[in-house]
């Protein structure tokens, strides 16, 4: 067992091969639910044959919301050695994938490296997150990833607390964002198909428009000129918001025009969902299946 300190938290709690006393509650061998590929990314990560996502469970941030809370909070799936993983990847990539994408690998860095170590794939590699990292561990990942996918969800630190007790969230994701951009340098996109580069994802949220807005004015004020965003409409009520009533319902037109206008008088560029993209059959079926 060994104390943990990948993420943010520092909870320094022991972790054992399967569970551990930490925030996350995980071991160190990662568990995966679920191993496909995946149309529904942006169409520059999706392609047209699919992004090869790699669902973790578990998660070092636990927002109320979660839209994946079946695996974020369950744990739910099978459980692989690095060498397992490797063989994931090199499926993935014999199915026609795109890319590689670890989705919420941030608790299970350490075995991701050791699986990249084992086999580097030939397709670039996505680190799909929460945007809630620490430097060290990015600057470890830096140089096995080529993609990079992470959300910055708050730039309100009250809005962090009230929804993953993580205050510190809107300065610690956007310096962990900031040091992306380093490692990626200029985004590099060929035949409609992203190779290297950044694209920053944000969540709008019914009845936290504030939030949304100082998001984006954040993004677009304290990131490289260029740097692509995604401005994502897709929020279904799930996971733990009963205290929240404002989150218990799906989007509404108005709400998500006005975080459009903003975009546009910010100049921001990128990609934005359309507003039917908040439906169920978008969250994947995490049904422990491995690539076939």
């Amino acid at each position: 067992m060994k104390r943990c300190r990948l993420c943010p938290r520092m909870c320094g709690a022991y972790r054992g091969r399967l569970r551990g006393a930490g925030y996350c509650g995980c071991g160190t061998q990662p568990v995966v639910s679920r191993a496909a590929l995946h149309m529904w990314e942006e169409p520059v990560i999706s392609g047209s044959r699919g992004s090869g996502t790699i669902f973790f469970s578990g998660c070092c941030l636990g927002c109320a919301f979660c839209q994946n809370a079946a695996i974020s909070s369950e744990l739910r799936g099978r459980a692989v050695s690095p060498q397992e993983l490797a063989e994931i990847m090199r499926e993935l990539e014999r199915q026609g994938a795109h890319n590689i994408s670890f989705v919420t690998g941030t608790h299970y860095a350490e075995a991701i490296i050791r699986a990249l170590r084992l086999y580097r794939p030939s397709v670039p590699t996505v680190w799909n997150s929460g945007g809630y990292e620490r430097i060290e561990t990015l600057r470890a990942l830096s140089p096995y990833i080529d993609i990079w996918l992470p959300d910055y969800k708050f730039a309100l630190p009250a809005v962090a607390e009230k929804y993953a007790h993580a205050p510190d969230y809107p300065e610690t994701a956007l310096r962990a964002i900031q040091f992306m951009c380093r490692c990626a340098g200029e985004n590099r996109i060929e035949e409609g198909v992203m190779k290297r580069g950044v694209i920053v994802r944000h969540l709008v949220l019914p009845g936290n428009l504030r939030n949304s807005v100082a998001a984006l004015r954040r993004l677009s004020g304290e990131l490289p000129r260029g740097t692509l965003m995604s401005v994502m409409s897709q929020y279904t009520p799930a996971g733990r918001i009963d205290g929240f009533p404002e989150l218990g319902r799906r989007l509404t037109a108005a709400e998500y025009e006005k975080i459009l206008d903003v975009a546009d008088v910010l100049g921001v560029e990128g990609f934005r969902q359309e507003l039917s993209s908040a439906a169920e059959e978008y969250v994947p079926e995490f049904d422990l299946r491995q690539p076939e």
